[in-house]
Parts: C-alpha cells; structure tokens; sequence
C-alpha cells in the first residue's frame, strides 16, 4: 500500500524485506540487529534478484527496482512538488531539478566551451556540449546503427526497439517513452507555463521554446555548427541540423525501410500507411480534414481570427509562430542568405539551398519508379501521381479532380467568376 501523498501504487510491497521473492527464512524484518551469516544470506537474496522491476505504478504501468524511483514517479500524476526555492516561487518534483533551478540565482558557470563560448554550471553537461562540435557520440546501439551524444538519449532510443512506452496521461491516453515529455504533455491539459521570460511577459510550457524567445531580446545563438555558419539558440536545433551534414535518419518506420532525420517528417511517413491516408481530424467549421491535430489547430485560427503571435517592433500579428519568424526579419534583415554565384538573396537558408541547385544541376530528389528525378520535392510529389493516377484535390462545386493543388484553386476561380458574373 503506498504512503500518502504519493499515489497509490497498488499490489507493490514497499516494505525493503518484503520486496524480494525470494526472501531469505534467516533474516528478522523487525529486528534491525542480526549475526553475520544472516546479512550475508540477504545480500546474496538481493543481488540474485538484481534486475526486476518490483514497484509498479496503478496509474500508467511504469516498473522500478527502486522504491525512491517509484515515489518520484508518481508525482507526474499527482502534480507534487515538494522541493521549493527559497529565493522565489519555484518548485521541483526532484532535487535535482531544484539544485539546477538555483544556478540561474548564483549565475555560476565556471565551464566555458574555447569553441562557441557557452557556459556551463557543471563539467559533465560542458562535456556533453563538447560532442556537438567533435561530433563524438559514443553510446551505440546494439541493435541497429544508431548512436547518441548521451547515455540518456540512447535509453530512449532503445525504447523504440521494445516498443515501450511506460508513461501515460490520465486525462487522454497519451503514451511517451520520457517521464519528460509526459510531464510536458500534462501541461496542455492544465495549462501551465512555468518557463518565464525575464525581458517581458512571455511564458510558455516548455524550456526550450522559452529558450528560442530570449534570443529575440538577447540575438544570441550560442550553438554553432563546425560545418557550415548555421547558428542556433538552442542544442536540439543544431543536433537536428548536424544530421543534414552526416546524414543520420534516426526516426525509422515499423512498417518498411523508410527513416527520417528528423521525427516530424516520420510522423507524417506514418500517417501514409494508415487506411487510405486516413484523417481523423475534422474541423467541424468547413469539413476540412487532417492526419495531424497540430494542423487541425493551426487551421481553427482562419475560422476564429486568432493570431497569438505578436511582434515586440510594430503591431503585426500571425497565427503561426514561423509566420511571424519571418515577419520578424523585416525588422532586422529581410534576405540574409547571399548567392555567391549570381547576387541572389534570400530569407531562409533552405531557399538558398533549391536556389544554388540551378547552379550546381543537383536534383537530389529521386523518383522509385523510373529515372527521373527533381531539384524540389514538390516537383517530385507531382511527378508521382503520373504513376499513381491519384487525383486527390475535388471541386467540392462541380466534382472537378486534379493531381495538383494548384491547379484546384485555379479551377476554383472559374466558379467564382461565373458568381460574380451571374450576381451582376
């Protein structure tokens, strides 16, 4: 039976003498003194059960061998935060988190990386830093040919393998490899923003999307790529980056050989195996249908107006936060990618990637089914359907069917034409 306030994890013996199995006869759990051979027998009972998982969560299944893990556990559920700071309102599930938490009021960061200038409060994380630029990952797997900076990244990378997926969300079935992200995922149902901004009044429920907001005061990036000049305000994006340059696809599909380099982009793989690119969500406005809910999301703002998104120079609005990331380089820098070829100038760096392509003759996208192949995706994706014949976009007016998008609005304008033409 579990203690209070910490959930009730049921059918887990927190009793220490109980927890293993295989009990030894010879040892008294009430009798804190016994003779050597005694202490013995039960060290031996122990390490013969090293390995098992003896405390069980009732909420989400996750399993311990540790009762002190168990109790951390269930704070995810519970929303317990017994560690407080004592300079303000903070407070952690974890110690750990706290003695981090502190290092923002000391500002001690006694390790500083000779490449880029970060700092940090412990040698261990510096160490971790370090690996971004040598691109040293020394944790392997030993199932495929995956490899990570970190220990903890590779333990979630295994995860994928046994297909487990112990941490759940009480209010919708969500199901998560990390304690981390479901702690996260908590916050969209009790809306949440910890993270603070110290520049204004933005908050936000993750750290990271706090750390990309400080660099719109500060114009920091202090993570920087040892390959090309890219620059990012935070480690995962240049992770995320440095796999363009090594070619790592490390998010794999289960049900053929296709892997991406980034988990999105699988996502959206996936979602091509499902029944006849299912779509289950339906926005209930105009029909429109999605195979994402962050798309369905985006697309409710063009019904409500709502544009959360404001720019701190001038009174622009957006409805998505990349809109207004590009909107923002009018105010600094509207084309800062350069051309060396021909002058040409452009906004985002992918841009000038497709661009040089018409210098260079690449066309890195490949069709499966023939020779042919495209400088852009979106040449590829339309050249497919020659194949296929599929003509998925319908004129919801007339039952009109086209291959391309496109082409649909163009077909659209006819209608609205003959409306116009018709009312006059």
């Amino acid at each position: 039976m579990a203690e209070a306030g910490y959930g009730s994890p049921t059918g887990v013996h927190l009793n220490p003498c109980d927890a293993s199995p295989t009990r030894v006869s010879q040892v008294d759990c009430g009798n804190k003194t016994s003779n050597t051979a005694d202490k013995t027998a039960a060290q031996k009972g122990k390490l013969s059960n090293a390995g098992e998982k003896l405390y069980m969560c009732d909420e989400c299944g996750y399993r311990t061998d540790k009762r002190s893990d168990l109790v951390v556990h269930v704070r995810v559920h519970t929303g317990e935060k017994p560690y407080k700071c004592d300079q303000c309102d903070y407070s952690a599930a974890q110690r750990s988190s706290l003695r981090q938490h502190r290092l923002k009021h000391t500002g001690d960061k006694p390790y500083k990386c000779s490449e880029c200038g970060y700092r940090a409060a412990h040698k261990s994380t510096l160490t971790t830093h370090i690996r971004t630029h040598t691109g040293e990952r020394p944790y392997k797997c030993d199932q495929c040919d995956y490899s990570a900076i970190t220990k903890s990244t590779l333990d979630l990378h295994l995860k994928k393998h046994a297909g487990k997926k112990p941490y759940m969300c009480g209010e919708c079935g969500y199901r998560t490899t990390r304690m981390f992200n479901l702690s996260a995922h908590m916050r969209t149902h009790s809306g949440e923003k910890p993270f603070k901004c110290d520049w204004c009044d933005f908050s936000t429920a993750r750290k990271s999307n706090l750390e990309v907001h400080v660099t719109t005061h500060t114009g920091k990036k202090p993570y920087k790529c040892v390959e090309c000049s890219y620059t990012s305000a935070t480690s995962s994006n240049l992770s995320r980056h440095m796999r363009k340059h090594t070619g790592e696809k490390p998010f794999k599909c289960d049900q053929c050989d296709y892997s991406a380099a980034v988990k999105f982009a699988l996502d959206k793989h996936v979602a091509r195996h499902n029944s006849n690119h299912e779509k289950p969500f339906m926005c209930g406005e105009c029909g429109y249908r999605s195979d994402q809910k962050c798309h369905l999301l985006q697309h409710l703002k063009t019904h409500t107006g709502e544009r959360p998104y404001k720019c701190d120079l001038c009174s622009y609005s957006a409805a998505q936060k990349s809109t207004l990331s590009q909107h923002l380089r009018t105010h600094i820098d509207a084309r800062p990618f350069k051309c060396d070829m021909c002058g040409y100038r452009a906004t985002h760096r992918c841009t000038l990637t497709r661009h040089m392509r018409a210098h260079t003759g690449e066309k890195p996208y490949k069709c499966d089914q023939c020779d042919y192949s495209g400088a852009r995706k979106c040449s590829l994706d339309k050249h497919k359907v020659t194949h296929t014949g599929e003509k998925p976009f319908m004129c919801e007016v007339c039952g009109y069917r086209t291959a391309q998008k496109t082409r649909l609005t163009q077909h659209m304008r006819t209608h609205t034409k003959k409306k116009g033409l018709h009312t006059t």
